[in-house]
């Protein structure tokens, strides 16, 4: 599979063109922020913490059509939705068994 490049004007929900970021100013910044992100208090990033995402592994995986139907109907990020649910499975199924109290 070939590997695809997209340039800055193409980029996808929730990408950035990092160098055009670096060259905005302060006030260009803010002016384009989310509302949500205004007035922060100015300690508000002191504790941060880089999180690395976990690496996904890009497969072939073949699902029934009503299977895939179902999880793209509700929307963009359909893949993630899978995995989330692939997930939760795992970890259902490798969780210490609870065990019975005798009535």
């Amino acid at each position: 599979m070939a590997t695809v490049y997209r340039r800055a004007d193409q980029l996808g929900p929730g990408r950035i063109d990092r160098e055009r970021v670096r060259r905005m100013t302060e006030e260009e910044i803010l002016r384009t922020s989310p509302p949500e992100l205004a007035n922060l208090p100015d300690d508000f990033w002191d504790d941060a913490v880089v999180v690395e995402p976990i690496l996904k592994e890009p497969i072939s995986l073949r699902v029934d059509e009503d299977v895939l139907a179902w999880f793209r109907k509700a929307g963009p990020r359909y893949q993630t939705r899978m995995n989330a649910v692939l997930r939760r499975y795992m970890e259902a199924m490798t969780r210490k068994p609870k065990r019975r109290t005798a009535r």
